[in-house]
Order: structure tokens, then sequence, then C-alpha cells
């Protein structure tokens, strides 16, 4: 009996103390190589905090601050590491800024490379910083493993990139995990529009680090290229264009990040006509980086202003017309017509010129007269017209104005107001477009239906035969007196 009550506590003992348990001081040090938690969960996949970087290049022996933030969060776990060889060790040393919620752990025979919590306390940002060694690779990458709770975190999260001086641009962003999305080397932010960037923001007010909005921008930071960052909330993909109409089709170049299976792929297409863009085989993109989570793409790339190498590739030097659309993708991968009209900026800009900070419309103002005014005409003089010929024709049966009833002026006033109103909104999409839109659907032919009836209406008006004419009769042989224009 006394042995099976000792195997029975031996037995729950064991399981106690079995490897699902955490570590609330921070004192990770068996999770150097994995940044696995031994929490007995699996990762996240879709990460909602960011590390940033105070500088995107570094000398050995500099200091360089990293900020870990996002949603309140528990624990966290941040080495920097060779970007080329993200399973190698972890390089450099740290420095902390606030030793009450961080301290310092040695990785490997490395002192102080890692930064880890020391308790469970809530928080929702946390610095430190980096010191690089004499021997520094050319490229180090921040990895970060973040616990919003115990069953709850996300491993290996990639953060900036930063490299020494000279060191010759990556192509492409590597991955810490292949199982998790890459992330961008730096967190989004309106901060610069205007001074250091030209930005494209709907709404204007759009700040992509704060809030769910479709946000574009174009850093030209270097004499041959331009930096771009697109930001909007879409499940499918984010693009924008450049064009030299108001129009999509006829060579546009556009530029899509489309998500597919928990990854971001990064095309550009030419836009013919309204038909699907073929995405290019070749790829003319340089540093291309993005994220993704809860709803929200974001991705940027590095693009040659000139490209004549790459065919349908504009120049950036010039002036264009700035697309903004989002859609679906259907299930292999395929883009798909846009949700909505896409944004367009009021008239065309030059990116690498001074750097501005606009937003655009979805709808152009010919085509936002074009609703007004028929707005106006259909719904307000059209109504009034009718019910002033059906209620008030006894009311000023006996007054006159410029020789004829009141009742009839008026009626007779706005029903001529409704025919120009029409007239005038029916020319203003043609003028937009140029002509006929083939792939405007059933609305140009509903459209000039209602044309021809406002026309044809005081047509008939005109033929009417006035009210003291034997041949105006109603039902019954009984001569009435309808409204006439």
């Amino acid at each position: 009996m006394e042995s099976s009550r000792m195997a029975f506590l031996g037995w729950v003992l064991a399981f106690l103390s079995g490897p699902s348990t955490g570590y609330p001081n921070g004192k990770v040090k068996e999770a150097c190589s994995s940044m696995m938690p031994l929490h007995g969960h699996v990762p996240q996949k879709f990460p909602k905090h960011t590390a940033e970087v105070n500088v995107t290049q570094f000398k050995p022996g500099e200091h360089v601050k990293v900020t870990l933030s996002g949603p309140t969060f528990e624990g966290f776990f941040l080495q920097a590491r060779d970007a080329e060889n993200l399973e190698g060790a972890a390089i450099g040393s740290f420095v902390l800024a606030d030793k009450k919620r961080s301290q310092l752990l040695t990785c490997g025979h490395v002192k102080n490379s890692a930064v880890s919590h020391t308790s469970k306390a809530k928080k929702t940002q946390v610095d430190a910083y980096w010191i690089a060694p004499q021997n520094s690779p050319k490229r180090i990458q921040f990895l970060v493993t973040v616990v919003e709770k115990y069953s709850i975190f996300w491993v290996k999260i990639p953060g900036p990139v930063i490299s020494q001086p000279n060191t010759p641009i990556l192509t492409t962003t590597v991955a810490a995990n292949v199982t998790l999305p890459t992330s961008l080397t730096q967190v989004f932010n309106a901060s610069e529009c205007g001074t250091n960037k030209f930005c494209v923001r709907n709404p204007w007010s759009c700040d992509p680090k704060a809030e769910d909005c479709f946000f574009l921008s174009f850093r030209h930071d270097h004499p041959d290229s331009v930096m771009v960052e697109m930001s909007g909330p879409s499940e499918g993909y984010i693009a924008f264009a450049l064009s030299d109409d108001q129009w999509m089709g006829g060579g546009d170049d556009a530029y899509l990040c489309i998500s597919e299976d928990h990854h971001i792929d990064i095309k550009t297409a030419s836009l013919v006509g309204r038909t699907y863009p073929e995405l290019d085989s070749e790829d003319s993109l340089e540093e291309k980086s993005w994220r993704m989570a809860d709803g929200l793409i974001q991705c940027s790339f590095r693009r040659k202003i000139n490209l004549p190498a790459f065919q349908g590739r504009v120049n950036l030097d010039a002036s264009y017309y700035i697309f903004l659309a989002d859609g679906d993708v259907n299930e292999g991968g395929a883009v798909q017509k846009h949700d909505r009209q896409p944004l367009i900026t009021d008239g065309k800009q030059n990116i690498t010129g001074p750097p501005k900070d606009i937003g655009g419309s979805r709808s152009p103002f010919l085509i936002k007269i074009h609703g007004a005014l028929m707005f106006v005409a259909w719904m307000t003089t059209v109504s009034i017209g009718a019910i002033v010929a059906r209620f008030f024709k006894p009311v000023w049966s006996h007054s006159l104005l410029f020789g004829e009833e009141i009742w009839f002026q008026v009626h007779r006033g706005l029903m001529m107001m409704t025919v120009l109103l029409t007239s005038t909104s029916f020319v203003l999409p043609f003028l937009y477009r140029g002509g006929w839109s083939k792939e405007a659907g059933i609305h140009p032919y509903l459209g000039c239906t209602v044309m021809a009836l406002a026309v044809f209406q005081p047509l008939m008006a005109g033929f009417r035969p006035p009210p003291q004419a034997p041949r105006r009769q109603g039902k019954g042989g009984e001569k009435v007196e309808l409204p006439e224009w």
C-alpha cells in the first residue's frame, strides 16, 4: 500500500514538472537555439508584434536601438543573427534600457547575446540596445519570440535587417522560419509623408502603423531607385498602377501584392484593356518584403527608376495618374476584378519629384457630377413637378403667371429642368470615357433608355390637343383636363 502511494505521488510530480512548464522569470537559456517556449502548444502563424530599429546601417562597436511593440504580451526573447544564416548562433551583445522588465542572457558562448522578460507583467513595448561586435557579418537580422499568454505565442518573428556600409542590396528578404510570413524590415508610418516620402493615402489621414487603411508611399532615397511601401485591408490582393490617363488599360504599369497560402507574392504586370492582368514571369524588383496579419496586407520593394530591359515597366521620372485598388484571388491564386472603383489621384504626379502628401478619389469628378445631377433630376425636380400637377391644380386654378395658371407654369418649369439636368448628366460619362464603354455593363443602356424617355415625354406633351379640343376625351366620352406642356 505504501509503495502504491509513493508511485502515485511520483507520477503526479512527474506530470507537473513535464516539458509544458513555462518560464515566467524569463530564464529561457534552453531555448537559445530554437527560440521555442516549452509550453507544450503549437506557435501561432501570423505575428501581431513588430521589432523596429533606429538605423538601417551599422559599424562594429555601434549601438543599435531595438524596439519590440504590439498588443499586450507577457514574455519575449530577442536575438540578433547573421541574416544569411538564421539558424546560426546569436551575434553581438545587448544593453538593457529597462532592467525592471528585461534581463540579459548568455546564449552559447556569447555573453549578453539575448534579452528576455523578468516577469509575466503585461507590457506593450520593450527597448534594448544591440552592440555590434568587431567581427560582425555584413548583414544582421533581429529575431524575436513573443508570448501573449501561456498558450498563445509566436516563434522567431523576423525583424529588421541592417547591414554594414557598402553592402550589396539583397534582392529578397530571407525568412527566419519557413512556416511564418517574412517580415518587413521597417514598420510603415506616415510621419515622413510630404517631407521624405511621396504618399497617397485613403482616407487622407491614414496612418498604416495605427489603423487598417490604404497607404502607398515612394521614397526616392537612391539616385537610381525608389523604395515603395503599400498597405491595405484585404484578404486577396492590393495593387497600384501608373497610367497616362484616368482609366485602366492601355498598357498601364501595375504592381500587385497577392495573398496565397499564407504567403505574399509581389508581382508586376501590364494592364491591357479591362482583362485580368497577366503577371510578368521576369522579376524586376529588389528588396522585396511583406507582412500579413488580421486581414491587413503590407509589402515593400525597391524598383529602379529606369528599366529598359523589362517590357511594360515605365520610367519613374515622368508624371502619371496613380491608381490604388484591392480585390480577391480565386483558389488558384489568379487575380480577380477589384471589389470597387480604384482610388485615382486628381492629376498626374511625379513620384521622383518633390515629396507630396496627397489623397485621391474612387469616383472621378465628372462621374460625381453625373450622379449628383441624376439624383437632383429624378429624386427632386420630377417628383415635385408631379406633386404640383396632382395636388396644386385646384388650389391655384384661378391664379395666373405670364398668362398661364401658376400650377401649370411650375409643373412645366420643373419638368423642363428635369430634361435639362438629365441631358447634361447623360453627356458627362461620354466625356470622361471618351466614347462608349463596353465594360460598364448594363448601366449605359439604362442611361440611354432614361434619356430617350426624358426627351420623348415633352414631345408627347407638345402633340397633345388643348383642353378644349373635341378629340381630348377621357373614359366614357367625358372631357378631362390633364397637365400639358
